[in-house]
């Protein structure tokens, strides 16, 4: 009755019951998303925990991160750099094979001027170049 002699009480609630509601929606798919992702857990372990989780959603999912809160976390963890592991393989392989070392880079314009493909001058511009 109090929110409603005060219409902006009314609404705090309001917001206040959604924001928790999407809140507790996000959380429910972190959990069902991590049981799957679990390695430790085998597949009878993850349909009741589905189970239990999708039945009984808020004790579910409460004693689901009581009990693999801490897991959860590594199991996040390893996900994460094992996506910036793929993610700088990625751009190495994007951007070529990498600049080769400067060693190499001065062996291959030794053979050009081997071959006379460029004079001294240019070698050695190029040399200080890659020295730089």
């Amino acid at each position: 009755m109090l929110a409603y002699d005060y219409p902006l009480l009314g609404l705090f609630w309001t917001m206040m019951f959604w924001f928790l509601w999407i809140a507790w929606i996000v959380l429910l798919v972190r959990v069902i998303s991590d049981i799957f992702r679990n390695r430790d857990m085998g597949g009878v372990g993850k349909a009741i925990w589905t189970l239990f989780v999708i039945v009984i959603p808020w004790l579910g999912v409460l004693v689901y991160l009581i009990a693999h809160g801490g897991s959860m976390r590594e199991r996040d963890v390893e996900h994460a750099q094992a996506r910036d592991e793929a993610f700088r393989s990625y751009v190495q392989d994007a951007a070529g094979n990498g600049a080769a070392s400067t060693a190499e880079e001065i062996g291959r314009l030794a053979d050009l001027q081997a071959q006379g493909v460029i004079t001294d001058a240019e070698f050695a511009q190029q040399k200080a170049k890659l020295l730089a």
